[in-house]
């Protein structure tokens, strides 16, 4: 009998600049049947504590959802305030600016398969049994998401793929029933894990910086060289 066959390996980002550019939100292309070391997703997250936050007050959380049972509940929820935020009849040019129908099909995806992704991680942020702050929240969500970005960073470099979601948090009280959240956390993203299916990723389409780049004030071009003498 001849041995089985080794899940291709996906090839890993050479530089710090191709892992930035190259750390995709993956939907269609994860391995549903590999299962994912949670010593991986530990040290992942490990990494992802060295992100800055205001204060240094670390109020973040992350909760690792790994039983099936626990998996399909938040699945269930998370499929239904999809399918209201994105109808079955929805189309890329009905969805909002910005989305693609490749988007649209790799959302529907991952909507349809999510109780499969082994790991789903849910960054979460502890307010101390306070509200949400009135107003510009970006001090808050600056505190947490960096380490998000950097969890995904963590296991696109280990060979993981993740995406990053939001959609849950038109149901978040669910979510945070199920998984028996307390009072006053609460959470920033859903992150589903897992292997990768193919071997490599490039960067995504993006708007040029000299589309976005302003120097000195609103409007100003800072072209492509340095500054002189």
């Amino acid at each position: 009998m001849s041995a089985p066959a080794r899940p291709a390996r996906v090839r890993l980002p050479a530089t710090p600049d191709e892992l930035l550019t190259t750390t995709r939100s993956v939907r269609l292309r994860l391995d549903l049947n590999r299962p994912v070391d949670l010593a991986e997703v530990r040290a992942c997250v490990e990494t992802a504590l060295q992100a800055p936050n205001g204060g240094n007050t670390q109020r973040w959380h992350w909760v690792v959802v790994a039983d099936d049972g626990l998996r399909e509940r938040v699945a269930a929820v998370y499929r239904r305030v999809f399918e209201v935020r994105y109808p079955p009849t929805a189309s890329a040019g009905t969805s909002g600016v910005g989305v693609t129908d490749r988007m649209l099909e790799g959302g529907r995806h991952l909507a349809s398969h999510l109780h499969e992704v082994p790991v789903l991680v849910i960054p979460c942020v502890d307010l101390g049994g306070r509200s949400l702050p009135p107003g510009n929240q970006a001090g808050l969500w600056g505190s947490l998401l960096p380490a998000a970005w950097s969890y995904m960073l963590a296991a696109r470099a280990r060979g993981l793929g993740t995406a990053w979601t939001t959609v849950h948090l038109d149901a978040e009280q669910e979510i945070a029933d199920i998984l028996g959240l307390p009072d006053g956390v609460r959470q920033g993203a859903l992150i589903p894990t897992a292997h990768v299916v193919g071997d490599g990723f490039g960067p995504a389409p993006r708007r040029s910086v000299d589309s976005v780049l302003h120097l000195d004030g609103w409007g100003g071009g800072a072209g492509s060289g340095g500054s002189g003498d």
